[in-house]
């Protein structure tokens, strides 16, 4: 990772806010051995996709209660000039090709080198920290493309400014936020950057919903696998959905504790009536992490369910196993009598010995088996 370089000396202020925690809801089970066979293969994975390396792109939008003003793909100095306008401004960043871009931002916001290398090192957990005029959050979002892509978001917020860095340019899901700005729907420009930055947070973790119902769908038909159809793949495809389910969790568990910070903290930059909206936020960012646990624990009961079909499948094979050999205990004991070698035995020398001793055999085969069958035991 490279560091980016700062050229003016910025000094630390604040004290980083710490973050983590948990909870569930339920999916079903259905289907035919045949729609699981048409769907086994059918089963989408967490795709990390390369941050950009080539140019950033940067986009601009300064809005007050009365106009907004909006710039696609400017230089960085046309950026900060921006910033310069009345009202709210929000910067945002695709792609880490560039890190002498951040240097600017840098120095014209006072940002923490500290986070500055956060927001360009892609190993970062979810996290918020608080500073003396300004906050830094990492985010990561997941959106659905059809595949599912992680990719990790930094959030820079003022009282006047919003920052936002994204590691590539393929797209997002701030395109609500964005509207809402351009068709002044809603409070968000009436309001201040607090209630920007709430927006980007929210529209984050409702991008996890559309997700987590990929993994419902997941979880139906692996259940249906497991039942109908189980086979060695299934197992694999029980492990690879519970390290998605793990690595989503990661993702959508510190968000819930982000989203307390910002309402617990007596900060001036986040103002009363925005602190509401954020405990909406939370409320959803709880729901995900209870849909997330409760496919954590269908996974598992899964599991259980496919262990106990392979062993019951095992045992159907013992039984049948066992009640052969049994028929067949009684036939070996005759046989075997008969096939020793004395010279005197009674029936050597009788002309119907052999048929009889075969009728004997047949008559003892087939009492066993009525025996058995009206036991239930085949």
């Amino acid at each position: 990772m490279s560091e980016p370089e700062i050229t003016a000396p910025l000094e630390p202020e604040g004290a980083p806010a710490r973050v983590e925690r948990r909870r569930p809801r339920p999916p079903g089970a259905s289907g035919s051995p045949l729609k699981v066979e048409r769907r086994r293969r059918r089963l989408p994975k967490i795709r990390r996709t390369p941050p950009s390396r080539g140019p950033v792109h940067i986009s601009v939008i300064n809005y007050t209660p009365g106009e907004v003003f909006e710039s696609d793909g400017v230089s960085i100095q046309e950026a900060l000039a921006a910033a310069t306008r009345p009202g709210v401004t929000w910067i945002n960043v695709d792609g880490l090709g560039q890190p002498e871009v951040f240097a600017p931002l840098a120095e014209r916001f006072h940002l923490h080198p500290l986070a500055i290398e956060d927001a360009l090192s892609l190993s970062q957990r979810p996290k918020i920290e608080t500073y003396a005029d300004h906050y830094f959050a990492v985010m990561k979002m997941i959106r659905c493309t059809p595949e599912i892509e992680e990719e990790q978001v930094s959030l820079f917020f003022g009282a006047r400014w919003v920052i936002t860095i994204q590691e590539r340019e393929d797209g997002d899901v701030f395109d609500a936020v964005r509207e809402s700005i351009r068709k002044d729907r809603g409070r968000i420009r009436s309001l201040g950057a607090d209630f920007l930055a709430y927006g980007i947070l929210d529209s984050v973790v409702d991008g996890y919903f559309p997700v987590i119902e990929t993994f419902g769908d997941r979880v139906e038909r692996i259940e249906d696998e497991a039942i109908a159809a189980p086979s060695a793949a299934t197992v694999v495809h029980i492990q690879n959905l519970r390290h998605d389910l793990v690595r989503i969790r990661r993702a959508v568990w510190p968000m819930r504790e982000e989203l307390a910070v910002l309402q617990r903290e007596s900060s001036e930059l986040v103002k009363p009536e925005t602190r509401i909206f954020l405990r909406d936020a939370y409320d959803h960012a709880v729901q995900s992490l209870d849909m997330i646990e409760t496919y954590r624990e269908t996974v598992a009961s899964v599991m259980d369910i496919y262990l106990s079909a392979q062993n019951q499948r095992l045992n159907e094979v013992m039984k049948v196993l066992t009640v052969i050999a049994t028929i067949f205990i009684p036939l070996t004991f005759i046989a075997s009598i008969y096939g020793m070698n004395f010279e005197f035995m009674p029936e050597l020398k009788w002309r119907y010995g052999y048929p009889t001793i075969l009728l004997v055999m047949a008559v003892v085969g087939a009492v066993m088996i009525t025996y058995f069958k009206r036991k239930g035991w085949w």
